[in-house]
């Protein structure tokens, strides 16, 4: 048995349901399934990403995993199987439309990967893991750093303190606030502003302002 365009047929029907039932529909269901799943998705898209990216450092793998492994993105692997028309939901899940939720779809596809490490091993569940995300591996870029990081790994190099933010001031409705952050560091000394909808966004607009600078401050020490 296997969902429409799964690579895997399975030999025990009953953990290809189990996979696909969610908790609202009762026991058993696909929550213990999940949690092996998890690692086991994880490990395998480490392995492919460590094997596409050989001069890639520990934290641009973190990342690129990152992309292939969040709720959002299994949850686009599980559409792309139609898991979503296999799912068992209890009566509220099924009113409510838990078969389109990124976190129903998702896990559900991390149990039958699981269910596939049990029904048939480690080599058919790698297998399957690689076929269905081959294409993702392939295509996927190295997505640059943002302000903050760079500014903080450029400091880093040269022995310098690292930065630090200090909210200035917020203003607006909670709904549109606008936060000012000013970027500050000790050596060289400077202090540069940022504005954003979010601390977050004003915190990269002052690293990235500073970036500008403190490039500028090192090329001409050379």
């Amino acid at each position: 048995m296997a969902a429409p365009r799964f690579p895997h047929v399975f030999r025990d029907p009953g953990l290809y349901t189990q996979a696909l039932t969610h908790r609202s529909a009762g026991r058993p269901n696909n929550e213990r399934l999940e949690f092996l799943g998890d690692s086991l998705v994880g490990m395998l898209v480490a392995e492919m990403l460590f094997e596409a990216h050989p001069r890639a450092d520990e934290g641009e793998l973190t990342r690129l995993r990152a992309q292939l492994v969040s709720g959002a993105a299994l949850a686009e692997v599980a559409r792309d199987l139609d898991l979503g028309d296999q799912l068992r939901l209890g009566t509220g899940e099924l009113k409510s439309g838990g078969f389109r939720r990124d976190s129903i779809l998702a896990d559900a596809f991390e149990a039958l990967v699981a269910a596939v490490y049990l029904d048939a091993g480690w080599d058919a569940c790698r297998q399957c893991v690689r076929t269905l995300f081959a294409q993702r591996v392939a295509t996927l870029r190295i997505p640059e750093k943002d302000a903050k990081t760079r500014l903080q790994e450029l400091l880093q190099s040269k022995g310098k303190p690292l930065p630090a933010y200090t909210l200035i001031a917020s203003t607006g409705e909670d709904h549109a606030k606008t936060f000012d952050i000013e970027c500050v560091i000790e050596s060289p000394p400077l202090r540069l502003a940022g504005q954003g909808s979010s601390r977050r966004a004003a915190e990269q607009m002052a690293a990235a302002a500073a970036l500008v600078h403190i490039k500028e401050i090192f090329a001409n020490e050379r």
